[in-house]
């Protein structure tokens, strides 16, 4: 029976581990990269980083296409605002800054969605391939969109009070200002909505959040690994690859998620009238007044400031998230 390893042992072996790490520190990274642990988490993790990363640049056009999806509720006609009346009418004010208003709610958002959606969509496609390889077959198109759609679906459920805490923080400028309630930081506005509205309040909107999540990822990664799969044997270079696959991929991701979006952005925004009421009960009930009020047209107004936010989003997440990849492989 082997003795049982003293402290003196322990420490030992931490000190030569230690000071292995200090004279090969690259071989130690390697070495804790590969741990079972790590293979498991780095998917999320990359994930994670890359949406930050992506949010940090694409913030200031997010900005705006709330401010647009929001303008002119309730009414067909009237002013028609545009991408570059409501960044003038914001740097008007004179606070260039407020084009970041909700980046720590963003950025929240990305570490809890982004990483969740990745992650799951890299370990559902890791699990695919496996299957695939025991029965000889290649995974297709639909494998891959499944895979997205449950990892979108997955993900918006955990991220929706970062999300909902977000719109609430880029809308409160659209109000008087005795109306505004000035959040500080996300961390406010979760805890102040929470108290004043209940927790229950934070998955407001969260089913159209989920059906744009789920309709976003088909577009976004279900395109993007497909068209990667296409050009895999083209001239492109690598690199070219991965950009002409993003830009696809954010194409569809917008044209089937806008809509959902238009009425997670409506339903998250909206608070109690004097009397109690709701503006919208839900999903399908927004869908029917924006659609009886404002025109069809209405769900795709702005379609080009989300293109220009999904596309390069998905760009730089995916190209990131490619690298990181690339890097702890």
């Amino acid at each position: 029976m082997p003795s049982p390893r003293t402290s003196e042992t322990v420490l030992s072996d931490a000190s030569s581990a230690m000071k292995s790490a200090a004279e090969n520190p690259k071989q130690a990274t390697n070495d804790f990269l590969h741990t079972p642990f790590m293979r498991a988490a780095l998917p999320f993790i990359n994930g994670g980083l890359a949406g930050m990363t992506a949010t940090t640049v694409i913030q200031p056009v997010d900005m705006i296409k709330v401010r647009l999806q929001l303008a002119g509720e309730g009414a067909k006609t009237g002013p028609k605002p545009t991408p570059i009346s409501v960044f003038r009418d914001i740097m008007a004010s004179g606070k260039a800054l407020d084009l970041y208003t909700g980046l720590s709610a963003g950025l929240l958002r990305q570490a809890v969605y982004t990483t969740a959606r990745l992650g799951f969509f890299d370990t559902f496609m890791k699990s695919l391939k496996a299957t695939a390889e025991e029965k000889g077959t290649k995974i297709g198109f639909k494998e891959r969109a499944g895979a997205g759609l449950a990892a979108g679906g997955l993900a918006a459920m955990v991220g929706n009070p970062a999300d909902l805490a977000l719109i609430r923080m880029q809308s409160d400028g659209l109000k008087p200002v005795a109306e505004r309630q000035n959040y500080k930081s996300v961390v406010d506005a979760l805890a102040r909505i929470s108290k004043n509205e209940g927790v229950l309040r934070l998955w407001a909107g969260s089913y159209p959040t989920v059906v744009r999540a789920m309709a976003l990822n088909f577009g976004q990664l279900a395109f993007f690994s497909e068209a990667k799969d296409q050009l895999k044997n083209t001239s492109l270079s690598s690199r070219s690859q991965t950009l002409t696959a993003s830009a696809i991929a954010g194409f569809f991701a917008s044209f089937f998620s806008l809509p959902f979006d238009f009425v997670k952005t409506r339903l998250q925004k909206q608070t109690r009238r004097p009397d109690g009421t709701l503006p919208y009960k839900g999903m399908f009930d927004c869908f029917k007044q924006v659609t009886r009020d404002e025109g069809l047209l209405r769900f795709y107004r702005g379609f080009g400031t989300y293109y220009v936010r999904i596309a390069p989003h998905a760009m730089i997440t995916l190209i990131v998230a490619d690298a990181l990849g690339f890097i702890t492989k």
